[in-house]
């Protein structure tokens, strides 16, 4: 990442980022020295030589312009009309918490009921690949290029941009399904970050997505320009949950049984629970939208509402 350019102070340094970043390498057992002070700690990465901070160690763990961090919500699945957008500038780990954070406040999440006590939310997109790919986007940047890792969200999908396009003949496709040599942008980065187990060295990152996404039925793709790399993951925006979407875009049943019959049987538990919940109350419950638990009542024959406001109620039909 070139020449030393910033002096350390020890103030300069996001405390909290870096003891955070410390206490997980040590925990995950890829750190083993006992020294915490962070330019001792630095100095042992690489990360300080003669005592300036590297850009790699600014970018890592100090609140600068080196890094900036775009996000944005779109009303469709085109850059028309947003709804909420979004700048920051930081260290790498805390602006990959932020984007990280973003996309699962805006994610569908659905629940499923096993027969316990506690109910499992699952998200639309898994959120290991998510971050993983957030991660990437930090870790590849052309940081050279002064241009942001964007994250978009869609109607229909969201998008990870990260700046400084693939070499010459080399396409994201290659490592997913070959195993190849990695290409190391910034390696002070990638290697401090390997410590922490935040990313892997092995040019496995974009596979782990793949994976991620097929254990999900979450349909990605992965494409890049002159520009840089963009990592889309397809939302199910209340459709097709329950189905396996690999990477072929093909469908297939997940235990033979289609979420919105799911979210039926969920709706049909909570009115014999309460015959006066309200719509809202049942997607506050459910963790999904407003218009997905109207959809599925509109589908339903077997439920009905009585009455008008708050002095109806729900029937259910035999």
């Amino acid at each position: 990442m070139g020449e030393p350019e910033i002096k350390i102070y020890n103030t300069d340094i996001d405390q909290t980022t870096f003891k955070s970043y410390l206490n997980k390498a040590k925990k995950v057992g890829r750190i083993s020295f006992e020294i915490e002070e962070p330019s001792e700690v630095m100095t042992k990465l690489g990360l300080i030589d003669n005592e300036q901070l590297l850009n790699a160690g600014a970018a890592l763990f100090v609140d600068c312009g080196i890094n900036e961090l775009q996000m944005a919500k779109f009303a469709s699945d085109e850059r028309l009309t947003f709804t909420d957008i979004r700048r920051f500038t930081g260290s790498i780990l805390d602006l990959a918490d932020k984007a990280v954070q973003y996309i699962i406040d805006a994610m569908d999440w659905r629940v499923e009921f096993d027969g316990s006590l506690e109910r499992k939310e699952i998200p639309e997109i898994p959120v290991d690949a998510a971050r993983e790919a957030v991660i990437n986007a930090f870790a590849h940047r052309l940081i050279e290029s002064g241009q942001s890792v964007e994250v978009a969200i869609y109607r229909s999908f969201i998008e990870i941009y990260s700046p400084g396009k693939f070499p010459d003949g080399v396409t994201p496709e290659m490592f997913i399904k070959e195993i190849r040599k990695p290409i190391r942008r910034n390696p002070l980065i990638t290697r401090t970050l390997y410590y922490s187990k935040d990313m892997e060295s092995f040019a496995t990152g974009l596979k782990r997505i793949q994976d991620a996404c097929d254990g999900a039925g979450c349909k990605g793709e992965y494409y890049g320009d002159e520009y840089g790399v963009t990592v889309r993951f397809y939302r199910h925006c209340g459709e097709g949950w329950g189905t396996d979407m690999g990477a072929n875009g093909t469908h297939g049943t997940q235990n033979g049984t289609h979420s919105d019959m799911s979210y039926e049987e969920q709706i049909l538990n909570l009115v014999r629970m309460n015959n006066k919940i309200t719509r809202k109350q049942m997607a506050q419950t459910l963790s999904v939208s407003l218009r997905t638990v109207q959809r599925v009542i509109n589908s339903m024959d077997n439920l009905i509402y009585i009455g008008s406001g708050r002095g109806g109620h729900w029937v259910i039909k035999n």
